[in-house]
């Protein structure tokens, strides 16, 4: 399937009315072509995005909070770079609507970047990514088949450090709604997932945490 995603489309307060927003909107679209386009857009700005052709798909909820330091209780919990990535590259596929194993390595390897799974009767169940942000970090993706899975990894990925902790959930996986407001996160931003085309279906049920609103 050929798909793309818009993000960090932004201009500087001081330079904006000069038309500069406009011309990198329609370079992007050139670069996209006849791809299917997706974004996490503010929500004031979805009527200028429907203009452009694209469709509501549903909400992300950024949740915020501070975490006590947490014990990651589960031996089956291991570091993400022992898992392997094809596994993850295919799990990750299930929850986005393209395969995209150059983004994933690439992010997976990034300074500061520290990710584990959960391994259950040796099934990969859960895993996650944990990166730090100029205010606190941020968890993301966050995927698992249930409720606990998740839960395990987030755990995980906290860790003995706590702190102040962000969280993109989509808003149709109710599990993963729960599991940020058990935490005492509350709402702190929201997006609209929008597309421009037909694209494959994403499982958001096992969709706990975005890996990030700028690339999907």
């Amino acid at each position: 399937m050929k798909f793309s995603f818009l993000g960090f489309y932004i201009v500087r307060p001081d330079l904006r009315g000069r038309g500069l927003g406009l011309r990198i909107w329609q370079a992007g679209m050139a670069h996209a072509g006849s791809r299917a386009i997706g974004l996490d857009g503010v929500v004031a700005e979805q009527d200028n995005y429907r203009k452009s052709g694209f469709v509501f798909a549903y909400n992300n909820i950024r949740y915020g909070g501070w975490v006590a330091p947490l014990v990651d209780a589960t031996p089956t919990t291991v570091s993400l770079t022992e898992v392997s990535f094809d596994l993850i590259a295919r799990d990750d596929a299930t929850v986005f609507p393209t395969a995209r194993p150059a983004f994933l390595r690439i992010w997976m390897a990034a300074p500061g970047h520290v990710g584990r799974a959960l391994i259950r009767d040796r099934r990969l169940v859960a895993w996650g990514v944990i990166r730090p942000c100029r205010t606190g970090r941020k968890i993301g993706p966050l995927i698992a088949d249930d409720h606990d899975a998740a839960e395990a990894v987030f755990a995980a990925l906290v860790g003995p450090a706590g702190g102040q902790v962000f969280l993109d959930v989509p808003q149709p996986n109710d599990a993963a709604v729960a599991l940020a407001t058990a935490h005492g996160f509350a709402p702190v931003f929201e997006t609209a997932r929008m597309y421009s085309g037909p694209i494959r279906r994403a499982s958001l049920e096992r969709l706990y945490g975005v890996t990030t609103f700028e690339l999907g």
